[in-house]
């Protein structure tokens, strides 16, 4: 890997460069606290829009647009971007032991939930950055672009090992895509500070698990380094629903303060490719080449969608917990930012995450729930976004997820108190199932390749690939 000179102790401080409240900074987090045995009560929530849900729209948006701003990099800070000072940053969060294995790759809950069980720690393959626009506009998806291609020019020139994604995702951000531009930074090959750490904590020859997002989306892509999406699978809605003309488009503008006739897509064709929160094809290259000159496996788990990998690891968290003797028959169902893994263990817990509150991602958690032999129990966290979209689900379609409970049917108040605009912290995932009776001592950690065995004949049928 090549670098430009630096001077001794320059450069961001890698929590000033991963986004608050983004996915791999929280996912992080979660890891570490459970593998400390530790739940998330400390762990709040970055969600400016949450202030201000009782005033007038405009308010509100200026509101989120000053919060953003106080959060998100400068112009002159994007050329202080160290993604090796990012990586070390993640990897110090864990404890000073060895482990038998890590699982690294797209942010997914279920993924994280997995590394607990088998004991081991969840490196992601990218983070996210947020970035100032000051003279945004959150209908100017060609002007995001732009500005994005420069502050990602100032990022690339001291790492040029990244690729970044820039998305520009209205339907899922809100009026904060006219404030900021959001990037996601995708490492090309294996940080150092990960070949550190899996080389100085891992169990010499143990596995490793590469965990990858396989959703694609149109994508702009110059080869430079940087490319562009408009809109993401994540925010329920489908690539023509960012057509100029679409109905779900004039909705999500409105609801962010924007027009959908001065929607400006850029004019360049844009070819299918993976989306977001895709792994670098050069990035599993160079983490199967780490793994095999140091005596490792690697194997890698594909899912065509969030919902498949959250229901084999809800089947898998299912057989473990039986074989250890506990009923596996209690459900808790989390959403976005609303987890807590620890909590799930010892409670002894089969959790399924849905990546959002979108219909598609409930939708997904219905149908698993009808194909799986029921729960005697339904705990439900609906994970509010902070703002309203044609893609959300209504707290009907909640209510229904629980009431496949046989005894307890819960859907939590405070989380659907305010509904879809009023959010709240993460730690409000731990102080519901804090009040779940205790289920000790936990299982014995899983092995690699029980893991493995499960997540192949469980995934199988949802489209999971495991190699």
């Amino acid at each position: 890997m090549h670098r430009r000179p630096t001077a001794k102790g320059a450069g961001l401080a890698g929590d000033r460069v991963v986004a608050a409240g983004s996915a791999a900074r929280l996912l992080v987090a979660v890891a570490a606290r459970a593998l400390r045995g530790d739940d998330c009560g400390d762990l709040g929530q970055f969600t400016p829009l949450s202030r201000f849900t009782a005033a007038p729209e405009p308010v509100r948006r200026a509101a989120a647009a000053r919060a953003a701003a106080r959060v998100a990099l400068t112009a002159e800070q994007a050329a202080e971007v160290d993604a090796e000072r990012a990586a070390r940053w993640m990897v110090d969060q864990y404890p000073q032991r060895r482990y038998p294995g890590a699982v690294l790759g797209s942010p997914h809950a279920a993924a994280v939930h997995l590394a607990v069980a088998l004991g081991v720690p969840w490196l992601p393959a990218a983070f996210e950055m947020t970035a100032h626009w000051s003279q945004g506009a959150v209908d100017h998806p060609s002007a995001a672009l732009d500005h994005g291609a420069t502050i990602t020019a100032r990022i690339l020139s001291g790492n040029p090992d990244l690729h970044v994604r820039q998305v520009h995702c209205p339907a899922s951000r809100g009026a904060l895509a006219g404030a900021t531009v959001s990037l996601v930074a995708r490492w090309r090959a294996l940080p150092r500070a990960y070949a550190r750490f899996l080389a100085d904590r891992v169990t010499p020859g143990a596995p490793l698990l590469l965990v990858r997002d396989a959703r694609t989306w149109p994508v702009l892509d110059e080869g430079r380094g940087h490319s562009f999406q408009v809109g993401s699978p994540s925010s329920g809605l489908d690539p023509v629903d960012f057509h100029p003309d679409a109905h779900a488009l004039r909705q999500v503008l409105r609801s962010a303060g924007g027009d959908a006739a001065r929607w400006e897509p850029p004019g360049v064709s844009a070819a299918r490719e993976q989306a977001e929160h895709g792994v670098e094809a050069a990035f599993a290259d160079s983490a199967r080449q780490w793994a095999g000159r140091h005596g490792h496996g690697l194997h890698e788990v594909f899912y065509p969608h969030p919902g498949a990998l959250s229901a084999a690891v809800a089947d898998l968290y299912r057989h473990w917990l039986r074989r250890a003797g506990k009923t596996g028959d209690r459900l808790v169902v989390e959403c976005g930012r609303l987890l807590d893994p620890w909590q799930v263990v010892r409670a002894g817990l089969v959790p399924y995450w849905c990546e959002n509150a979108t219909r598609r991602s409930v939708e997904q958690a219905e149908w698993w729930l009808a194909g799986s032999a029921p729960f005697s129990s339904v705990d439900v966290l609906p994970d509010s976004p902070g703002m309203r979209s044609p893609a959300l689900a209504g707290l009907p379609q909640w209510l229904a997820v629980a009431a496949f409970g046989r005894r307890r049917r819960a859907l939590d108040r405070t989380a659907a108190r305010g509904y879809p605009v009023a959010t709240v912290p993460t730690r409000r995932a731990t102080e519901v199932l804090r009040n779940q009776p205790y289920d000790l001592p936990a299982p014995p950690a899983l092995t690699a390749a029980e893991a493995l065995a499960a997540l192949r004949s469980e995934g199988a049928p949802l489209g999971l690939a495991v190699t």
